[in-house]
């Protein structure tokens, strides 16, 4: 049984469309998949409706991008309810703020010689627009060879076209997520996220931690994983996959997931929605 909890595709910065994912996915050996674009559900039913024919369970899922100080943040949601228009309204400002980004940057680049149009950089991204999407556009007029270059030389943090993203914190993360009856996971917390981050951010509601991660070394794994007990937090794991060398690099399904990740998982979606039932009357729509 193999198991991949982060996944994205075109929707937001990854190479393959829902269903071509979908079955790259099966082709590996998995059989548990979410996808969690970023800032948007728009893969979730396409990607529902391949793995229904495929046999693989698809968890609905989004990534949400957040900022604290010089470090970015990102908080996954499982089960999330992506029907609701006011998450939808919730994302779609996010993904405004990332368009706005995004043109920002290309200015900045133009301003540094660099002839990166922003209608190409539109073209590339067939879903939200993220920071790969300039950088594959760096590489098409040669100002860079590779992602990590672009990201070193140009658009990374302290790079001279750097663009600060919409201001939303991990806590307000959380509670977006949770109103949505999802369950909030900090994603990849080896990226850097400082251990006073935490206590926070279990009192806004998180649940879970990424313990289970390409770039997390076997020492970092069980530091999470003995932070998830300390905190009474789940624990989830994925490769991060984007197609190419985007983000880990590595194949789909390749980072190993224990099965009691998904049972646990499946166990507190079940208690969520039990309990939403019991504070919902009958025929009334929760706000």
């Amino acid at each position: 049984m193999r198991i991949d909890l982060h996944t994205h595709t075109t929707a937001s910065d990854g190479l393959l469309g829902p269903a071509a994912l979908v079955q790259l996915a099966r082709d590996a050996g998995v059989t548990v998949l979410a996808v969690a674009d970023h800032d948007t559900t728009a893969g979730v039913d396409p990607a529902a409706a391949a793995a229904a024919r495929l046999g693989v369970e698809l968890i609905p899922a989004v990534e949400i991008n957040t900022d604290v100080d010089e470090s970015e943040i990102h908080v996954l949601g499982y089960y999330v309810d992506h029907t609701q228009g006011w998450f939808q309204e919730f994302l779609a400002a996010l993904r405004d703020g990332r368009e706005n980004r995004a043109a920002q940057m290309v200015e900045k680049l133009n301003a540094l010689g660099v002839p990166v149009e922003y209608a190409r950089v539109r073209t590339i991204a067939e879903g939200a627009v993220g920071r790969p999407h300039v950088a594959r556009a760096l590489i098409e007029v040669g100002a860079v060879r590779t992602t990590e270059e672009a990201f070193q030389k140009y658009i990374g943090r302290g790079g001279p076209a750097y663009v600060e993203r919409m201001k939303v914190t991990p806590e307000d993360a959380v509670r977006v997520i949770l109103r949505a009856g999802g369950i909030p996971v900090l994603a990849h917390p080896g990226w850097g996220v400082r251990g006073e981050l935490l206590p926070p951010l279990v009192a806004a509601g998180l649940e879970g931690l990424e313990a289970y991660y390409p770039d997390h070394t076997v020492a970092m794994t069980a530091r999470f994983l003995e932070l998830a007990g300390r905190y009474g937090l789940l624990v989830t794991g994925g490769t991060d996959f984007h197609g190419g060398d985007l983000a880990t690099g590595v194949g789909i399904g390749s980072q190993y997931v224990p099965a009691e990740v998904v049972e646990r998982l499946r166990a507190r979606r079940t208690e969520k929605k039990r309990s939403a039932e019991r504070r919902t009357p009958a025929g009334e729509e929760r706000a």
